[in-house]
């Protein structure tokens, strides 16, 4: 059972990186183009500042395009770890510490799982892998 699950470990690693990525991607949409509904703001909030949603949206929306394919996915997933954790703090633990009292589970999971792909990698189905498996001309070495 140890021989396969560790033959499987690297594939399902990059399952975990492809449907995070995936689903993260889809919060930037959301942000950027109320695709595919408008972003939730809390009961008696105001929305946030333009700027910020711009920036937030594209980094979500291309952070997490990078991570389906597994493109530069250690410094994508740090950055993007490091950005969740401050929404944590910043947005949610401001209302009570625990994320299932304060709405924060989905931050500080990402948050965690970012990382988690920081220090791992992509997997074994990265396109970080083909690249560094390749020379200039696209030959693999």
């Amino acid at each position: 059972m140890e021989k396969f699950l560790n033959t499987w470990s690297p594939r399902i690693l990059s399952i975990l990186r492809i449907v995070t990525g995936f689903l993260f991607l889809w919060h930037g949409t959301q942000k950027l183009f109320s695709f595919p509904s408008p972003m939730p703001l809390p009961p008696g909030s105001e929305a946030p500042p333009f700027a910020f949603v711009i920036f937030v949206g594209t980094m979500e929306l291309l952070g997490g395009l990078l991570i389906v394919v597994g493109l530069s996915t250690r410094p994508v997933a740090f950055i993007l770890s490091g950005m969740m954790a401050v929404a944590y703090f910043s947005a949610h633990a401001v209302n009570g510490f625990l994320p299932i009292a304060n709405g924060g589970e989905p931050a500080a999971l990402y948050s965690f799982i970012f990382l988690y792909l920081a220090f791992a990698g992509g997997g074994a189905w990265a396109l970080d892998n083909s690249l560094r498996n390749s020379g200039p001309t696209g030959v693999s070495k």
